[in-house]
């Protein structure tokens, strides 16, 4: 018996199928002149949240300050009230009676030291924590503000008020006293 040689059977390649020639680079001065002779199509742009908040604002006037409109302000607004009820609720069983039991000093710190946490936080780029101290500085914002005795409308209404005036300008409006530095001279 003879043996039959193992040689390896060569599969047939597949027959190669013809790439689609690339077509070649246009010089720049054809593709501008084919660009200016072509009906121009309107591209959607993508854009941030803050440009099309930015258009959405810049195109209607609203009768409201846009924190007191729609269901975020009420959140405030339903915040603001409990805290002004805790006021006189006891220090052991409120942290915001807490609060407000240690006077306006206390509670203007609080706020500072969430504010700079806040900071912080945005200029680390931590977006969840920066979530988190907004909602603290907010918090204490309003505690300030029960503290003054101040009511969220007063403060909406001055917002109003600077509704569609410039930065500049609102700032330049403002009467300030001049205030004279004393310095001593050192020898």
């Amino acid at each position: 018996m003879a043996k039959a040689s193992k040689k390896p059977v060569a599969k047939k390649a597949a027959p190669k199928q013809k790439a689609a020639a690339k077509p070649k680079a246009e010089p720049k001065k054809k593709l501008a002149a084919k660009a200016a002779a072509a009906p121009k199509k309107r591209v959607a742009k993508k854009l941030s949240t803050k440009k099309i908040v930015g258009k959405i604002l810049g195109a209607q006037r609203l009768a409201a300050p846009l924190v007191a409109d729609g269901p975020p302000s009420m959140v405030l607004d339903r915040l603001f009230a409990v805290i002004e009820s805790r006021r006189n609720a006891d220090p052991e069983l409120s942290h915001s009676a807490r609060m407000l039991s240690r006077g306006t000093a206390k509670v203007a710190q609080k706020f500072g030291e969430e504010a700079v946490e806040c900071l912080i936080e945005a200029v680390a780029g931590n977006r969840a924590a920066l979530i988190g101290e907004s909602a603290d500085v907010l918090y204490h914002l309003l505690l300030l503000w029960v503290d003054a005795g101040l009511k969220p409308n007063e403060v909406w209404a001055e917002l109003e008020r600077r509704e569609g005036i410039s930065g500049i300008a609102e700032k330049a409006s403002r009467v300030l006293p001049l205030k004279v530095a004393r310095t001593a001279k050192i020898p």
